[in-house]
């Protein structure tokens, strides 16, 4: 069972990023985002400090972030990867399963991909993800690379957010009209 301390603080830069952009979000009222914590059971505590040294997860979390935009229900997961080719041993199979019950509910599922190598974003569209997941239970490539990608859903620099995935969202919703 995987432990916080080894495993759970991966990320935790682009996860600030992505809060902050759902502050500003927020603050401009174009969304309501939220972080769901992921449910640990603590092991050790250190007693003078008061803070946890250990703990393992309760359970399989579902997404990362869940809210709505502008009356659109959406989850998406973060994911961060440090090469060219990102392994969908990253995403769980519980995940996909969420993401696609959320679709079926008229809702938007997707990933935002962190490059930190290249310091892009990318934002994984629900079916380009299943392309991929498809492909990998059929015996294909238990990965996909940057290169098979759509070069237009790299997320844009925009003044004052860090992480602007709302107009690629809206791309996405476009596109499925």
């Amino acid at each position: 069972m995987p432990t916080w301390n080894s495993r759970g603080l991966r990320g935790s830069t682009f996860e600030e990023l992505l809060n902050r952009t759902n502050e500003k979000y927020r603050e401009n009222r174009l969304a309501l985002i939220q972080k769901i914590p992921t449910p640990i059971t603590p092991v050790a505590i250190d007693k003078e400090s008061r803070h946890i040294t250990l703990a393992y997860f309760d359970q399989k979390s579902t997404v990362d972030y869940i809210g709505a935009v502008q009356g659109i229900p959406v989850c998406f997961d973060a994911k961060e990867c440090n090469t060219d080719t990102f392994p969908l041993a990253n995403i769980h199979e519980h995940q996909v399963a969420f993401m696609e019950r959320f679709e079926e509910q008229e809702g938007i599922a997707f990933l935002l991909i962190f490059f930190t190598h290249r310091n892009e974003f990318y934002y994984l569209r629900f079916a380009e993800l299943m392309r991929f997941w498809e492909r990998a239970k059929e015996g294909g490539r238990k990965s996909f690379r940057y290169d098979e990608l759509d070069p237009g859903y790299f997320l844009p620099e925009a003044g004052g957010l860090f992480v602007p995935y709302l107009d690629m969202m809206q791309k996405d919703l476009a596109s499925r009209d």
